[in-house]
């Protein structure tokens, strides 16, 4: 079995930290976010095969640096080739079936469950689904008594959608799928692919588990929750000297002496947090310095931000470098 990731996409609604740093690399729950996503995969799978594009380079050097555990390839695309061709870019040498993953999806599903329940419908497709109050912003499955699905609609109006079962970016394929994708260009494969196979039978394989769509601050941040609340986090103690509560996860060498923290927060690298300064629900990335007395709270700060003593910092996004 090996399984392919889809890592394209500029994170244009976590910018400005994404115009340096791909948005599978920020780290929640203590690791990159894409980390999380190859937790779910199951320990014999071969190789994860990565269908990257934007900062394609960051993202490579990053894997290099910090193994995750499995085989992971990484095969960029010279120009955005959307879900479609960007499988078709990657997909050569693929298993049959192939697992394929969104890298921004943060999901409580048995994969070990999902694949049986694949083999035991025979069709050319399963895709996992999630229940959602709201599916206009997702793709939108309407399935028969056997969980066949008859229709598939990508972002349709509210009113419209034929269900709120969404497509939860975790799905089974037989390999024969990618020679209906062209090559060399850009390819939807939910809108312009995905019809034609319905009628070679494609399952909708309904979660239960938790989900959430990493791509917005708010959402990063209830993803990271999520992890906490799960498990799947780091849980270390309060750094030495601090006060507060957990879940917490923290890097190497944090200093925070007189400040306190929780819940849910991630510390990266180095990061120094002054005395009587508050930290909660946020993300904080490496070599950052909060000032004495600041509060951070719902938020996300870059590499090497320094926040200034007393300042109080609520809803933000901070990119790298940046002093407030």
């Amino acid at each position: 079995m090996k399984a392919l990731v889809l890592v394209g996409g500029f994170g244009t609604r976590l910018r400005p930290i994404t115009y340096e740093i791909p948005k599978q690399l920020i780290p929640i729950a203590g690791k990159p976010m894409l980390y999380h996503v190859l937790d779910l995969l199951p320990r014999d799978v071969e190789e994860v095969v990565l269908a990257s594009g934007y900062k394609a380079d960051v993202l490579e050097r990053f894997l290099e640096a910090n193994p995750p555990g499995l085989p992971v390839r990484c095969v960029p695309e010279a120009e955005p080739l959307g879900t479609g061709g960007g499988m078709r870019n990657a997909g050569d040498g693929l298993s049959d079936p192939f697992l394929l993953l969104n890298s921004d999806v943060i999901a409580d599903v048995d994969v070990a469950e999902l694949l049986a329940f694949h083999e035991a419908k025979g069709g050319v497709g399963t895709m996992t689904l999630a229940e959602v109050d709201d599916p206009e912003p997702y793709g939108v499955a309407a399935l028969d008594s056997s969980d066949r699905i008859e229709r598939f609609v990508e972002k349709p109006k509210r009113a419209e959608a034929p269900s709120r079962w969404i497509n939860a970016g975790l799905q089974v394929w037989r390999a024969e799928v990618l020679d209906g994708i062209p090559r060399g260009r850009p390819v939807s494969f939910e809108t312009e692919i995905v019809p034609g196979l319905l009628a070679k039978g494609i399952y909708g394989f309904r979660s239960r588990g938790f989900w959430e769509d990493a791509g917005t601050p708010p959402r990063l941040l209830r993803a990271q929750r999520l992890l906490f609340d799960a498990g799947r986090g780091g849980h270390a103690p309060i750094p030495k000297g601090a006060l507060g509560r957990g879940p917490i996860a923290f890097g190497r060498n944090c200093h925070a002496p007189g400040a306190s923290f929780g819940p849910y927060v991630t510390l990266g690298d180095d990061v120094t947090v002054g005395a009587g300064a508050h930290v909660e629900n946020a993300v904080v990335m490496d070599r950052v310095t909060i000032g004495a007395r600041a509060v951070v709270r719902d938020s996300i700060l870059g590499p090497g931000v320094l926040v200034a003593d007393g300042l109080r910092i609520e809803g933000a996004v901070l990119g790298p470098g940046a002093a407030v």
